[in-house]
């Protein structure tokens, strides 16, 4: 037996001295409650558990299983399949992106800008991953047509799987941004464009921690060191067609492009272009308004 006991106090002792190296006690205590929570199928409100009660041999080997998938850096949300995102679950795996708490904050933005607008709104999501960003959108605005385009199969089924489990009417269609047909969307009618897509630079894969680097998907991360903001020109340039006057576009950024994108944006007469930080004090938003 790997544990002293089948308790729960003994499990999580385990738990916690497998991971202890790798992440913060923080991390390693909402680790061990929710896959506990996963595991038993327990709400929220159950997430303190006693450390008296007994576990099925079952149950240990599940747990003893993702403590050994961590230490092969295999990302958390993956192992789980969900992550939470704007109160919303979306199921996670290898097909997209796992949400970021940055992207979060780009969304809070956004709602924030519109939170007084009583109209019909459009909104489109372009390079849309998981839908974390478009479905979060329309558990805000109920009322808003919210689509959502990416290049990858695998990335638009589990979006639209993500959509049925939250019960939100969002559609999501294959297209790769790149080469976006400008005729796909009716001139000056979209009220927002919203995008997280890829900008992280090959160069940079060297500093990059090996649970992304060798389970997320790189197609939805990196562009080449010679043209990392292709992906912001050519969405800005759809946005002057597609935008209504006095639409907004919103960007997730490298903080180390920050200034790049901001320069790129008023080369293509957007007004009241800003850039935001997230909570770290990193530069990684941006918004711009068309004239």
């Amino acid at each position: 037996m790997f544990v002293q006991s089948n308790k729960v106090k003994d499990l999580k002792a385990y738990f916690s001295k497998k991971l202890e190296l790798h992440f913060s006690p923080s991390e390693v205590k909402f680790m061990f409650s929710e896959a506990l929570q996963k595991r038993l199928g327990l709400g929220k409100e159950e997430l303190l558990f006693p450390d008296e009660i007994r576990l099925s041999e079952s149950d240990l080997l599940f747990v003893r299983t993702i403590a050994h998938r961590l230490l092969d850096n295999e990302p958390f949300q993956y192992i789980i399949g969900e992550s939470e995102f704007c109160g919303l679950p979306i199921s996670c795996d290898p097909r997209a992106l796992i949400p970021r708490p940055e992207t979060e904050e780009l969304v809070s933005w956004i709602r924030e800008e519109f939170r007084d607008k009583t109209q019909k709104l459009q909104f489109v999501d372009y390079c849309s991953g998981s839908g974390c960003i478009a479905l979060a959108l329309k558990n805000y605005f109920p009322l808003a047509e919210v689509t959502g385009f990416d290049l990858s199969e695998g990335a638009v089924a589990l979006s639209r799987e993500n959509a049925q489990r939250n019960a939100l009417e969002v559609t999501f269609e294959l297209a790769d941004v790149l080469n976006f047909p400008p005729q796909a969307i009716s001139t000056a009618t979209l009220d927002c464009i919203v995008s997280n897509p890829p900008y992280i630079p090959e160069k940079d894969k060297s500093g990059m921690h090996a649970n992304v680097l060798e389970f997320e998907p790189h197609l939805a991360l990196f562009v080449s060191n010679d043209d990392p903001l292709i992906f912001y020109r050519k969405i800005a340039e759809l946005a002057q067609n597609q935008l209504k006057p006095g639409g907004k576009l919103f960007f997730e950024i490298h903080e180390d492009l920050s200034s790049e994108a901001e320069s790129l944006l008023n080369t293509f007469n957007f007004t009241g272009v800003e850039i935001k930080e997230d909570l770290q004090g990193k530069k990684r938003m941006v918004k711009a308004v068309k004239a």
